[in-house]
């Protein structure tokens, strides 16, 4: 049976690394330190250039909740523009209300621009921070989103295996429950068999040292914790071993 290994990157190199792992769609983002936010349009524009596989931008204008006024999702459905003018084939977004839900009148901004585009849509994490995960994942489907990234609510897939499981079950074929958070060669496996996902996520993470000559740790460019000289990127051999895992 056939899976999707989707992979989150926030460069070009791991754009390379994730395709070479034989990841089969890529969710482009900016600052995944962060939890992901949007993508430059010069980002998404070189992607698609570059891209064998699908790749579905993050609509995220700011690091935190995922409570948006009207500016935000202004700001969103212009990058909804950006993404498909870029030639990419999806976006990634979640809105939430202040008490947990699904705000629906604002999600459906987003999904309208999006279809108008011939955009395909994932609905992401935010489901994990609902109150009500079962209507959520009504409301999701409404949107006519393709898929829903979650971890079953919990910090990992590992622990949110029962809740991944009813997902799926509710779920029913009407949207893809695609499982992320902490997922790895070592545990895909039981995630898939116990949940029956077909879709799966990582960003297969890890450093590589700077290829600067000049390596003077005097000035910072933000958090001081962070070393400047050690660059993030995908690992292709952590996608592989998935794909292997699956395969």
């Amino acid at each position: 049976m056939k899976y999707h290994i989707e992979v989150c990157i926030d460069n070009l190199e791991s754009l390379h690394l994730a395709i070479a792992g034989g990841a089969t769609r890529i969710e482009l983002c900016s600052s995944l330190a962060l939890g992901g936010l949007t993508p430059s349009f010069g980002f998404m524009k070189k992607a698609a250039q570059i891209s064998t596989i699908p790749v579905y931008a993050m609509l995220r204008p700011r690091q935190g909740d995922f409570l948006y006024d009207q500016d935000d999702i202004d700001a969103m459905l212009l990058d909804i523009e950006a993404a498909a003018e870029a030639g990419l084939q999806g976006v990634v977004f979640g809105v939430l209300t202040a008490d947990g839900l699904i705000d629906v009148p604002l999600a459906q901004q987003l999904a309208e621009r999006a279809n108008l585009y011939g955009l395909g849509i994932t609905f992401h994490r935010a489901i994990d921070q609902s109150s009500d995960w079962q209507q959520a994942l009504e409301d999701i489907i409404s949107l006519g989103a393709e898929r829903v990234l979650t971890s079953g609510l919990a910090a990992n897939v590992e622990q949110g295996i029962d809740t991944l499981k009813q997902m799926v079950e509710q779920a029913d074929g009407r949207v893809s429950i695609m499982a992320g958070a902490g997922l790895t060669a070592e545990n895909v496996q039981t995630i898939v068999h116990a949940t029956g996902v077909r879709e799966v996520h990582l960003s297969g993470k890890s450093t590589r040292p700077s290829h600067m000559l000049n390596t003077s740790e005097d000035a910072k460019m933000g958090n001081l914790n962070i070393d400047d000289f050690i660059v993030p990127v995908t690992s292709s051999a952590a996608i592989e071993k998935v794909v292997k895992a699956l395969s």
